[in-house]
């Protein structure tokens, strides 16, 4: 009797627990279909945002419909009521006309959309670089990108799994957790393979050369080949994966109102993830911890494959283990973080075997190109990957590797690095804890889209090599010191010590590819409303606004950057997303600031928040400054002008100052791919300038002629080959100069103004790191000097302590050869060069920096 209530009581207690599971999962997944229920589909429309009873606010997350017919376009705003703008703000006087339609007899029924505005397309960035990889341009890119719309990938719905249901709705996220794929392997072959790879021998015999056959020499080092693998990773968990990534979505729908994937960007990467013995490495820029496990969850959710991700170093030890076994990989201890003469021995050979065993088996492979502290700057782990990609493809290990930029975009990125910009500090599972219920309780949510670049071929790209001449070129101490010292190059000479190469040819190729694959990654980010509110708040309304006139000026931006194909990342009526814009930018809580001018810790911010927009008008904003040098030079010989649009320039002057603020500022900074010479990149700022209606060419009457189609010389000593022809040169004497007049865009008065004030932040810590070199011990480490530019930057009343434009600066001021590195008994130091140990020198650097700020 005994043992039959025993069983009845073990059969009631297991019923009772699957009763109290399938209850758990209830009621974990009816609040969350109840407030976020699921997008009905995608599709290329965008329609305002509508409050709803269910999500305070006036701002809701971005609910593309179904596609219909074969658009691709922004549809215009539909209603005639002034409450309803969209986007730009057309009024209903503006309103486009009514889609029409029609009945084929021989075909389907077709719709005609009116594009947005009347005027633009659907914005849609990703293209590779043509001029690199010319056979990828053609590649995996469909013919109905544009039309394919978006989809929210924080959304798991029953369209995710094999069923369809009720109960299913419910469940739907674990189901979809539970039937991803998740690779089996086994650690044993792993090590099998790598202790069997020939530099992982090599490298292993030249430890003890007289004893590579010995039976204990041999276990010796397969031991420490084993202590290695698992400092770089760890065998997979698939029950911690799927349990980790089915709570991930709904700890996403906490963080954002939206994580918005375009299904034409995704389409491409499927169809490169589908070419054979081919691996996929993802090449992404960072902007906050989230980024990780972000991307991981998208790759494995859009069935792409659970990634392999590459984490830094500063994380504890249990965060590091259980990374590992969610797929994180690290630099093995003995790999050095940065380049060095000293040989990596064991550990970087055993880090090549395992990068190549990871492509040999396909798995998408995840790089992060950038340190969050330090935008658009390659960083040193960054290029120990990418070396090991380079040699697995040199030795033959794949036939190739497809190469996919990713951008990140966030309304503001989570984690705070976008609020004091200090360096990371070390992760610790509590930590993680801790800022995921901080998350739970945030009020205010932005939205966030990860953008993926076309796919192309590595080994495409190096063979081409565009990237390394153009670094190997002219230095900027050998183009810019005679214009700041207002001397001629051979009174200039070498300035301090020689100029440190670039490395070998290897770390050449690898600093190449990590400039374009940074370039490119930033490129295809899409814009973000808090970003254009920051930047109207920051470089156009620096006191009170009324919100109106800020709605108008909101939209008349973001008219200029879809002008320029700039993809938008947010979609709903104006107000709503100017309001929403203001609450995210709102400083965090804590004691309230005293009246006055804001914080230089609160433009810092904003700066940094406002860096996309500046990266996709970077071009318009040199050529700007460039105006602006020019007029200075100009107005106290002509005196004050009745108006600016009476003055004439001339394009071999503005070309001239285009490429002196080119060779000033670093190329990854202003998001100029890196495989054009900075000539070429004047150029095109000259013609996007006359294109975007802010120069206008001048001529002459008397001087005009019906054809003139004879060569022009670029200027005395930078000429281009293909805009020049020396054995026509007697024909250049009798032509008139090339001139231009200042126009304002009809749509947007004070644009020129506004660009000019773009590159403000970059331009002002320049000026004032000039500044603080008379102030800094010589010689001084590296981290010493940036650490006290920092605090010197948030002296100033007007400054921007950003961490990194201060490495930018230092960077520049490298290679301009203002700073020197020296190595001293402690290490390798700073020290300022002989040219610049003057006042006088010091001074002339800063009034070549100040000539391009518009303050």
């Amino acid at each position: 009797m005994r043992k039959k209530e025993t069983k009845r009581k073990g059969r009631g207690s297991t019923t009772l627990f699957l009763v109290c599971l399938f209850a758990f999962f209830l009621l974990f997944s009816f609040p969350l279909s109840l407030f976020f229920p699921p997008f009905p589909g995608v599709g290329p429309e965008v329609r305002g945002l509508r409050p709803s009873p269910r999500e305070p606010g006036p701002f809701r997350p971005f609910r593309p419909l179904q596609p219909r017919g074969s658009g691709g376009f922004f549809p215009g705003p539909s209603s005639t009521s002034a409450s309803s703008l969209r986007f730009g703000g057309v009024p209903s006087a503006m309103a486009p006309p009514m889609i029409q339609s029609w009945i084929s007899h021989s075909g389907p029924k077709l719709e005609v959309f009116v594009p947005f505005l009347g005027k633009y397309h659907r914005p849609v960035s990703g293209r590779c670089c043509q001029a690199c990889t010319p056979r990828s341009w053609d590649g995996f890119y469909p013919e109905d990108l544009a039309a394919l719309g978006f989809r929210d990938a924080s959304r798991v719905t029953e369209a995710d799994t094999r069923f369809r249901g009720w109960l299913v709705r419910r469940v739907c996220g674990f189901l979809a957790a539970w039937e991803w794929k998740i690779p089996a392997e086994s650690p044993g072959e792993l090590l099998v393979r790598i202790c069997s790879n020939r530099r992982v021998q090599s490298a292993a015999s030249g430890r003890e050369p007289g004893s590579r056959g010995d039976e204990g020499s041999q276990r010796r080092w397969k031991e420490e080949i084993c202590q290695i693998l698992g400092e770089i990773q760890a065998p997979l968990s698939p029950l911690l994966l799927r349990l980790c990534h089915w709570l991930l979505p709904k700890l996403l729908t906490r963080l954002f109102l939206g994580v918005q994937l375009h299904q034409g960007q995704l389409e491409m990467v499927l169809r490169a993830a589908r070419t054979p013995e081919v691996p996929l490495v993802f090449l992404c820029s960072h902007q906050s911890a989230v980024d990780g496990p972000l991307l991981s969850f998208v790759l494995l959710s859009q069935r792409i494959g659970l990634p392999r991700v590459a984490v830094g170093a500063g994380t504890s030890p249990r965060l590091r283990s259980l990374l590992q076994r969610l797929g994180g990989i690290f630099l093995p201890s003995g790999v050095a973080p940065t380049w060095s003469d000293v040989d990596e021995g064991l550990p970087g050979a055993v880090l090549d075997a395992y990068v190549q065993e990871v492509l040999r088996s396909r798995q998408p492979l995840v790089l992060f190109l950038e340190e969050p502290s330090a935008a658009l700057r390659l960083a040193a782990p960054a290029r120990r990957w990418l070396l090991r990609l380079l040699r697995a493809l040199r030795d033959g290990a794949v036939p190739d590797v497809l190469l996919v930029p990713v951008g990140i975009a966030y309304d503001v990125a989570p984690g705070g690095v976008e609020q004091d910009g200090a360096p990371p500090q070390p992760l610790g599972i509590g930590s993680c804890l801790r800022a995921a219920f901080r998350a739970l309780r945030c009020r205010h949510r932005g939205c966030a889209q990860v953008d993926f670049s076309q796919p192309f071929s590595l080994r495409e790209f190096v063979d081409n090599n565009l990237v390394g001449p153009v670094l190997t070129g002219n230095h900027p101490e050998q183009l810019l010191l005679p214009a700041i010292l207002g001397r001629s190059p051979l009174d200039v000479g070498s300035v301090g010590t020689p100029r440190p190469s670039l490395g070998t040819e290897e770390e050449i190729l690898v600093t190449a590819l990590g400039l374009h694959a940074l370039s490119d990654s930033s490129a295809c980010s899409a814009v973000t409303a808090v970003g254009i509110t920051a930047a109207l708040l920051l470089h156009r309304h620096r006191e009170l606004v009324l919100l109106p006139r800020l709605m108008r000026d909101f939209s008349e931006l973001l008219e200029q950057l879809l002008l320029r194909g700039r993809a938008v990342g947010f979609s709903g009526q104006l107000r709503a997303l100017v309001e929403h814009s203001l609450r995210l930018l709102q400083p965090p809580p804590g004691p309230p600031s005293p009246p006055g001018p804001p914080k230089a810790s609160a433009r810092a911010r904003l700066g940094r928040l406002a860096a996309g927009i500046r990266h996709h008008l970077a071009r318009e904003a040199v050529g700007a400054c460039a105006i602006r040098a020019l007029l200075l030079e100009l107005l106290p010989v002509l005196g004050p002008p009745s108006s600016l649009t009476r003055i004439v320039l001339s394009r071999d002057e503005l070309l001239r100052k285009i490429l002196q603020l080119l060779q000033l500022l670093r190329p990854t900074l202003l998001g100029l791919q890196p495989c054009q010479p900075p000539d070429c990149h004047s150029l095109d700022i000259l013609d996007k300038l006359i294109l975007r209606g802010l120069l206008e060419e001048e001529v002459a009457e008397g001087e005009r002629r019906g054809c003139d189609v004879a060569p022009r010389r670029f200027w005395q000593g930078h000429s281009l080959g293909f805009f020049t022809d020396d054995s026509d040169s007697d024909s250049e004497q009798g032509l008139p100069k090339q001139c231009y007049k200042l126009r304002e865009p009809q749509g947007f008065p004070g644009f020129l103004l506004f660009l000019c004030r773009l590159l403000s932040p970059v331009l002002q810590t320049y000026g004032r790191a000039v500044q603080f070199l008379q102030r800094a011990p010589w010689p001084q480490p590296e981290e010493d000097y940036v650490e006290a530019l920092l605090e010197f930057l948030a002296e100033d009343e007007d400054g921007y302590p950003d961490r990194s434009l201060a490495l930018s600066s230092l960077q520049s001021f490298k290679d301009m050869g203002v700073l020197e590195e020296l190595q001293t008994p402690t290490g390798r130091a700073l020290q300022l060069s002989q040219p610049f140990q003057s006042a006088s020198s010091r001074e002339k650097l800063a009034a070549f920096i100040q000539q391009f700020t518009q303050l």
